[in-house]
């Protein structure tokens, strides 16, 4: 059945660390720290100032907090191409906006000046970016509610470079201590305040109890008094003035219902700082630290080589008309107007095919892929091809810094050592294209030292990669409207007189400079094509251009904006014998103001190795706005064909820490062998509305001053996340290989924990059948033992084990309180009396992480990421 709805495909980039961060530590000394402004945002030297007063604000109290071990060492800004140049700017080398660690831009739809950071990770690991917004930067309105910006900086430094998480909860914003003893969620707990609920006229009352939660009336906020004696914490409310510390096991809250602990497994802010990387290569320092240098270094325009490999290897397998299909598409369609691209190949010497020419229109794409090389004999040199490139660039340039290599070898044998020094010395970015099972590893590596991305394509004719590693490799401006986006990606082996067919959709958001390219793999003549638009016009081989030669491709631009809807094509292989067949269809966006729907991808490991999980990120999203209840399925190919598929959700369980958040994961362990992996991401969507569901910095409602008034600041601004985007189909799920779980209770979070669950209480779980990963289940427990007050504690972690008795991680911990309600009053006598039924009901929702290690042999047809459970108890007396 045709699957309806707006259509992404991308190839997967491994996720090196933090997205290709730059960051060095040194002595102490945070180096190459990278802010991008977005080309969209105009001219503005305040910006930049703020920036810097920021930074150096930031670096005197990152120096405190972090008691004299860190500080800001070299800040790089990267000024836009879209501003003017000025003498002090210098040209970006290995900086650009796409992979800054903070990013300045405007928020979507106006949808808040909120600063946060994105996180995909758990506890510990680093995250992707923190987003301020130009009005932040500038309006001092924001210093009386979130605090100076150097605090937030600090604040928001921690969740990226350290993996911590916020102390509070909006969602829920006071726990329950005992019958009528609430608290509000915060480290430490000896910050105070009072608890108000703000009414007509901005006067305020006291809150009043809920009975049926034993919690504060929604609506109820905690307003500190301005004066604190406490020192902590960073991470819950940076802006009072005596906040200087991160919560440390001595004063963290262990009862309170927030990130950090759910995350983090109760432990302290501080706990999970000194277990960092950071942590364990630095100690104090002997004096304070100078104030950050600060480099302005403006995006210039994008110079670009082909580094191809021509060798003997490369003409196995189709490997060199494969490499030819991709490149000609790369230049054809992906490459961006105005960069300028030359070509170089190699195999025991390079050749130089093409100097560098500024792709001003179709022509000089034409006439780039005619340098494409035609033969592939002799050896393989990497070296050859890689300095030959430097040369193309010097030919223009002073120097290769910031130019970008895209190199594609098979790589079999090659020895790199030899250039290494002039690779890292360079300042260029190398790309590389790892092309068949027997490629160096030294491939990954090159890109890792030059901050580039890496990918791997198979030698199945039926697998799309290699076109689909070429669709990615887009400028780093951050300018979504020139970056080309992949609606369709397919590829099959085609029986004779058979067809490769489907559906896919133009939404409103994209169709310019619609590009549909097909290929097809030994046929001498093309297959027949049938295409069809939402309008009904078919388009069939005479409207192709179409290359029958060793290339065997057939191409068609749709001029002006594609129209909207469902297209629908088919291909027939008139061949009497089978061959592969693909489909690629890329567009942009339609639209200079409205952002496209857009998926990135990533995956948190380079080296895939058994039993080492893999957790696969798709981070789908409209601009900056979360796109929700999308499709997204991981296809994942192994270097010997081997293919699983399986769904990625955003559901707030297992890989995945925030549901709703626009970042759809799973965890991967279906190794087949270790070493590279080919993962393809796919995503729909139907109708479905995009909220904001991102984790921003503390806003502070108001403070108690002096004479004990609730001060008041301006209400938090609400947020509208009714538009409507572009929507979804249906799917398949993939089984997990879970045997049984166990689960546990304590009174005490730390009981649970990896190291002390063994020896924690367990319960009954043997009427409890494992269903497949992303199931919700229902488990019912009541305790027998269970000290009847209200406001009693209780807390769950459950592990997975299999049916060889591997064993699963420990889950996060879940945490239920017991709530007494008593009956209204029944008159048994003429006298008044009152009969008492308690009630209780335990809910927990635990947001299962595991993942469960199978023996080799049983790895090939089963993974286990996550589980989410439901345990509940009712009717305890």
């Amino acid at each position: 059945m045709a699957q309806k709805g707006w259509h992404l495909f991308t190839a997967l980039l491994l996720l090196h660390g933090v997205k290709g961060s730059l960051i060095k530590l040194r002595n102490g000394g945070y180096e190459d720290v990278v802010i991008g402004i977005h080309p969209s945002i105009p001219e503005s030297g305040r910006i930049i100032s703020s920036i810097k007063e920021m930074f150096e604000e930031a670096s005197s109290y990152l120096y405190g907090a972090s008691q004299r071990r860190f500080y800001f060492r070299t800040i790089k800004i990267v000024i836009p191409s879209t501003w003017a140049s000025k003498p002090e700017y210098k040209r970006t080398t290995r900086e650009s906006y796409e992979h800054a660690d903070i990013i300045v831009a405007e928020p979507f739809q106006k949808y808040g000046d909120e600063p946060y950071t994105l996180q995909y990770g758990g506890c510990g690991q680093k995250g992707r970016y923190i987003h301020f917004t130009p009005d932040f930067l500038t309006d001092n309105y924001f210093l009386s509610v979130y605090g100076s910006r150097g605090k937030i900086l600090v604040h928001e430094w921690a969740h990226l470079r350290w993996g911590v998480f916020d102390e509070y909860n909006y969602d829920a914003p006071f726990y329950s201590i005992g019958r009528r003893k609430i608290e509000a969620t915060r480290c430490s707990a000896s910050i105070t305040g009072l608890y108000r609920f703000i009414t007509r006229g901005d006067r305020t009352r006291r809150c009043r109890i809920e009975r049926q939660t034993e919690l504060y009336e929604p609506g109820c906020l905690f307003f500190p008094h301005k004066k604190q004696i406490s020192l902590a914490s960073i991470m819950f409310m940076q802006s009072l003035s005596s906040i200087s510390q991160f919560c440390d096991k001595s004063n963290h809250n262990l009862m309170a219902p927030n990130m950090q602990n759910k995350m983090c497994s109760y432990k302290s802010t501080w706990e999970v700082i000194t277990s960092s990387a950071d942590f364990a290569s630095s100690r104090p320092l002997g004096a304070p630290p100078p104030d950050p240098v600060i480099h302005l270094m403006k995006m210039q325009e994008r110079a670009l080589c082909l580094v191809l490999d021509a060798s003997a290897a490369m003409g196995r397998d189709s490997r060199l008309g494969r490499m030819n299909q991709a490149a000609k598409l790369f230049l054809l369609q992906i490459i961006e107007k105005g960069s300028w691209v030359g070509i170089v190949t190699f195999n025991t010497k390079a050749n130089i095919k093409a100097r560098l020419q500024q792709v001003v229109n179709d022509n000089v794409r034409e006439s780039l892929t005619s340098s494409l090389p035609n033969t592939a004999t002799g050896d393989s040199n990497i070296c050859e091809g890689v300095t030959s490139g430097f040369q193309i660039f010097t030919g223009k340039y002073p120097n290769s810094e910031g130019c970008e290599i895209v190199l594609l070898t098979n790589g079999e044998g090659t020895d790199i050592s030899p250039c290494l020094s002039q690779i890292q010395n360079s300042g260029a970015i190398i790309h590389t294209i790892a092309f068949g099972s027997a490629a160096s590893n030294d491939l990954e590596m090159l890109a890792d030292m030059t901050g580039g991305m890496t990918f791997y394509a198979t030698d199945s004719l039926s697998s799309n990669g290699l076109i689909d590693a070429f669709s990615k490799i887009s400028s780093g401006s951050g300018d979504i409207t020139q970056q080309s986006i992949q609606l369709e990606s397919k590829a099959e082996d085609i029986t004779s007189m058979r067809l490769l067919d489907g559906i896919f959709t133009i939404d409103k958001t994209v169709g310019s400079d619609t590009f549909f390219l097909i290929t097809w793999s030994s046929s001498t003549s093309p297959p027949e094509i049938s295409l069809k638009d939402p309008g009904g016009r078919k388009y069939e081989n005479n409207d192709f251009i179409i290359e029958n030669s060793n290339i065997r491709t057939a191409r068609l631009k749709i001029p002006g904006t594609a129209k909207t809807g469902e297209w629908a094509y088919s291909i027939k292989n008139n061949d009497t014998a089978p061959q592969a067949i693909s489909i690629t269809v890329t567009t942009r966006a339609a639209s200079a103001t409205v952002p496209p729907v857009t998926v990135k991808s990533y995956m948190s490991n380079t080296n895939n190795t058994f039993p080492n999980p893999t957790i696969i990120y798709a981070e789908v999203t409209q601009g900056f706005l979360p796109i929700i209840g999308a499709i997204v399925m991981a296809t994942v190919e192994s270097t010997t064909g081997y293919l699983v598929e399986l769904e990625l959700l955003d559901d707030g369980a297992g890989a995945d820490i925030i549901k709703n958040d626009g970042i759809y994961s799973r965890y991967f362990i279906a190794y087949s062998d270790n070493g590279r992996y080919s993962i393809k991401v796919s995503v729909q969507g139907q109708g479905k509305t995009p909220r904001r569901n991102r984790r921003p910095a503390m806003y502070i409602s108001g403070y108690v001053d002096a004479t004990g008034a609730v001060v008041l600041n301006p209400p938090r601004p609400v947020i509208n996340d009714t538009t409507p985007t572009p929507g979804l189909g249906n799917f398949a799920r993939v089984v997990s290989g879970a045997d049984r779980y166990e689960i546990k209770v304590s009174s005490n979070p730390l009981d649970l924990v990896e190291i002390n669950f063994p020896s924690a209480t367990s319960l009954d779980t043997s009427d409890l059948i494992p269903e497949f990963s992303g199931v919700k289940q229902t488990f019912r427990y009541k305790p027998d033992d269970l000290t009847k007050e209200n406001g009693t504690l209780l807390y769950f972690a459950i592990r997975a084990i299999d049916e060889n008795n591997n064993i699963g991680e420990v889950s996060n911990i879940a945490r239920a309180t017991l709530l007494l309600r008593a009956a209204p009053p029944t008159p048994t006598s003429s006298r008044a009396s009152v009969i008492i039924v308690c009630v209780a009901v335990l809910c927990v929702i635990a947001g299962i992480t595991l993942y469960v290690l199978h023996k080799w042999k049983k790895s090939r047809r089963e993974s286990v990421d996550s589980i989410d459970q439901t345990a509940s108890s009712q009717n305890v007396n």
